[in-house]
């Protein structure tokens, strides 16, 4: 079987961004999602960097701009909603925490969705259920079997869905060797201004309450009018959840987040009506190689960096460029494209995966002394010259010099 039939398991940012430059390239791709359509909504992405630059080679950054959200910075309250300390968001030339281009992240899956779909055949509601292939990843394929479709054959198959990857498990092994916690949970979900949360006026502001016990909770701006997007993050060691138990996931949230102020009550109560609420651990996904045979895994399920980097996005963007430009230079030879694949993205990805400084610790203090020390560390990063060696610093971790792989002359 020839290389140029591939199989991406995954529709969010990375599968498709693939599947774009595959497709530029000559090959011939198929994407399976467990959700039954493109997941809407979501939380804010960051587009910085090369993740910006891999948008602006698609052809994508007019409609990017177009719907992103509106957000002023970055702004910690205490339990009476007073501001503690602010960052805006061209504190650091718009490459801060808060970055210059900010899209909720099922909208940007949505545009590379239908930047793909004309040329690319979707099998939504379906996951892989087994994946085999010869002794050393010989052979001529791939033998994939799927919870719904009939087994399908593929010369290399893509590993393209999250930090739980179902690819990476059944070609590299079990999470556990692969996973590594930094013991913070996070909730996130949308709500709706209203009565009931006294018509919070976020101002354009991403606001931030941080109360003792390694507790945050957050509202930032949707794209819509009156539409919040809430988190509820907190320090914990392992725990044992049902991830498919949602009302069980809110009552652990409700639980430990009861006696905290600012807007907090009113968050959990809309918290049990969200459409998306979404509940997981954070943890860095590390691999000493990228890939097994003809199976190799990008974004997410290879190299995850935890939300606190903001650099997701960007590793999923570039690392499906990247991917798509060494098959297309090798001819489809998988051996020769995951190798240089490896080689161009392993130093971008050390980089990225390098947590702020204080790590979990820094993002929910435990202490009201660490509290404290954290917004006085915020107010200092917009003073010069921490504000100039700063502003370096974030350019410098989202950025890479991207090859130019000539994708842009094969036809579609």
């Amino acid at each position: 079987m020839a290389n140029n039939e591939v199989l991406i398991c995954g529709a969010g940012i990375a599968g498709p961004a693939l599947a774009y430059w595959l497709r530029k390239a000559g090959f011939e791709v198929t994407i399976v999602e467990r959700t039954p359509a493109p997941r809407p909504g979501g939380q804010t992405v960051d587009l910085r960097g090369a993740g910006r630059t891999v948008i602006e080679r698609m052809g994508l950054m007019d409609r990017a701009r177009a719907e992103s959200v509106d957000q002023r910075g970055l702004a910690l309250v205490d339990a009476t909603g007073r501001t503690t300390a602010r960052m805006p968001a061209d504190s650091f030339g718009g490459e801060g925490i808060v970055s210059e281009i900010e899209i909720l992240r099922g909208d940007l899956a949505r545009l590379l969705y239908e930047a793909t779909a004309a040329d690319t055949e979707y099998l939504f509601d379906d996951t892989v259920t087994g994946i085999e292939q010869g002794a050393g990843g010989g052979g001529d394929g791939v033998t994939v079997t799927f919870e719904r479709a009939a087994p399908r054959r593929f010369g290399l198959v893509i590993g393209a869905d999250g930090p739980h990857s179902v690819v990476r498990a059944l070609a590299f092994g079990p999470e556990r060797d692969f996973v590594r916690p930094i013991d913070v949970y996070t909730a996130w979900f949308t709500a709706f201004d209203g009565p009931d949360l006294n018509h919070v006026d976020l101002d354009g502001w991403f606001l931030m309450h941080n109360a003792p016990g390694g507790l945050v909770v957050s509202a930032r701006p949707g794209r819509l009018p009156g539409e919040i997007k809430a988190g509820f993050s907190f320090r914990s060691p392992a725990l044992s959840y049902d991830r498919r138990d949602v009302a069980a996931q809110q009552d652990l949230v409700a639980r430990r987040f009861d006696r905290v102020g600012w807007k907090t009550p009113a968050l959990l109560r809309s918290m049990r009506t969200a459409p998306d609420f979404f509940f997981d651990s954070m943890g860095q996904v590390r691999l000493d190689s990228w890939s097994r045979g003809r199976v190799a895994l990008l974004g997410d399920a290879g190299y995850c960096a935890t939300p606190l980097t903001g650099l997701g996005t960007s590793l999923a963007l570039v690392g499906a460029y990247v991917l798509a430009g060494e098959l297309a230079a090798a001819a489809g030879d998988h051996g020769v494209a995951f190798r240089r694949y490896d080689e161009v993205m392993r130093p971008y990805v050390d980089q990225a995966q390098q947590l702020p400084p204080g790590g979990a610790a820094g993002y929910v203090p435990s202490s009201r002394l660490g509290i404290r020390m954290r917004d006085l560390s915020m107010r200092s990063m917009t003073r010069w010259p921490m504000r100039n060696l700063l502003a370096a610093q974030f350019a410098k971790a989202g950025d890479i010099a991207l090859p130019d792989y000539g994708l842009a002359a094969h036809p579609r």
